[in-house]
């Protein structure tokens, strides 16, 4: 990538980049069909959902599942999931605010809670996957918090400096990840929260990536 500013974007990618949120309802939707739930629309779904995963169940179930259910329900969602996200494509203006921050001499790269084994093709996918210097995805079991996750994610980086390092997501969890791991954040509400739930964080909340990617600028300052 070349000598960079010191300025770095961690980048969520579901719901952020990856704009997948009829994939998101499609597949809860189809879950709760085989499970016996009630549909759910889109805004309720950005005003329950939650992490970790299991609570957001516990909302509309009124219990947490078992673990059993857990996996029984996160299977059959990520079933339906692989086969709506076709339909789905990149964030408007995203891949060129990639290139303008990368162009710019700045760095970026990707943390998400998605698969690893499935992200990175599909970044690759997209034809984006050389504006990043690193791209990861989850190793571990899914349904939990990023925060973990972005510690190793940032001790990977080198060059990276944490005061210069600005996340960007569409969920709290993406707040508290980069609380964790000592760096800013920026929210986006175009994903899986509504702007309420966004903004009991406390970080910076916008609703287009072009005022995020101006928001992290001014942070990383």
């Amino acid at each position: 990538m070349g000598m960079h500013t010191g300025a770095h974007i961690v980048w969520d990618w579901n719901g952020t980049l990856f704009h997948d949120n009829e994939a998101i309802i499609g597949a809860t939707n189809a879950a709760f069909a085989e499970l016996g739930l009630a549909p759910i629309t889109l805004e309720q779904y950005r005003e329950l959902y939650c992490v970790p995963v299991p609570k957001f169940y516990e909302r509309l179930l009124g219990r947490l599942p078992t673990e059993a259910e857990w996996e029984v329900m996160d299977g059959i969602f990520h079933r339906y999931y692989t086969e709506h996200r076709v339909m789905c494509a990149l964030t408007d203006g995203a891949a060129e605010l990639l290139a303008g921050w990368r162009s710019a001499g700045r760095s970026q790269s990707i943390l998400s809670m998605y698969g690893h084994a499935e992200l990175v093709p599909l970044v690759q996918g997209f034809g984006i996957a050389d504006q990043f210097i690193r791209v990861d995805g989850r190793t571990g079991p899914s349904g939990g918090s990023k925060a973990e996750y972005m510690v190793r994610h940032l001790a990977a980086l080198a060059d990276v400096v944490p005061g210069r390092t600005v996340v960007i997501g569409d969920a709290a969890d993406d707040a508290v990840a980069a609380r964790h791991a000592g760096v800013r954040a920026v929210l986006y509400t175009g994903g899986s929260h509504s702007r309420a739930s966004l903004e009991v964080t406390g970080v910076p909340v916008v609703d287009t990536l072009a005022e995020a990617v101006a928001e992290a600028e001014r942070l990383a300052a």
